[in-house]
């Protein structure tokens, strides 16, 4: 069976952020496609992935519309990734 692909619209703050951060629309499609986490903040979901590198951590913030609302990448993977990488 194949798995359903949601769809996502990007918030104009995303899409900001994302440029203002250097972060690639195909980098961020990829990770909302197949994140190596996805996690529950309040009413928000994170999809979450290391770079290839894995010198940076990405967190892409839901809504429960499927909305992107921000996009960010950190350092601190430890702090953000849940379990082994």
């Amino acid at each position: 069976m194949t798995p359903i692909k949601k769809h996502f619209e990007f918030s104009r703050h995303a899409l900001e952020q994302m440029k203002l951060r250097n972060i690639s629309k195909a980098v961020v499609d990829d990770i909302l496609a197949s994140p190596g986490q996805i996690l529950n903040e309040d009413v928000l979901q994170v999809y979450q992935s290391t770079t290839a590198d894995r010198k940076f951590l990405i967190r892409i913030f839901v809504n429960e519309s499927n909305r992107v609302i921000t996009v960010y990448k950190t350092s601190k993977i430890k702090k953000y990734y849940e379990g082994k990488i």
